[in-house]
């Protein structure tokens, strides 16, 4: 059974960094994301990188500010967020998938983590 775990959310002043982590219980994926969804939104894609060839990918609003890293030693993919904004107040969510190239679509992923929350106060 496919787990990811994410961790490294909680409530942090504007400006601040923060890390989330994700562990993944296999390796088998050839995709993983992060997004994230806000109070009363839907589900937004934030980051992904490609395990074959290590590329990443962001939503234009978050590029410069969010760094999406994996290491495969432990199998865990990061996403380090700086400058943080109120706007960034969201659950956020590891995903992880196999197959399609495709990254940026929550359809793009079968495998799922539980989510963290993370706020960001002004």
């Amino acid at each position: 059974q496919v787990r990811l775990v994410e961790s490294g959310g909680g409530l942090v002043q504007a400006g601040d960094s923060l890390r989330l982590s994700c562990a993944a219980s296999e390796r088998t994926f050839n995709k993983l994301g992060w997004f994230r969804q806000a109070a009363g939104k839907e589900r937004e894609f934030v980051a992904a990188i490609s395990t074959t060839d290590y590329s990443t990918h962001y939503q234009d609003s978050v590029n410069g500010r969010f760094t999406i890293s994996r290491d495969n030693t432990k199998n865990t993919v990061y996403l380090q967020i700086s400058s943080l904004k109120p706007e960034d107040t969201a659950v956020y969510y590891c995903a992880a998938g196999r197959g399609s190239i495709y990254l940026r679509r929550t359809a793009d992923y079968a495998y799922w983590g539980q989510g963290t929350q993370v706020t960001v106060s002004s």
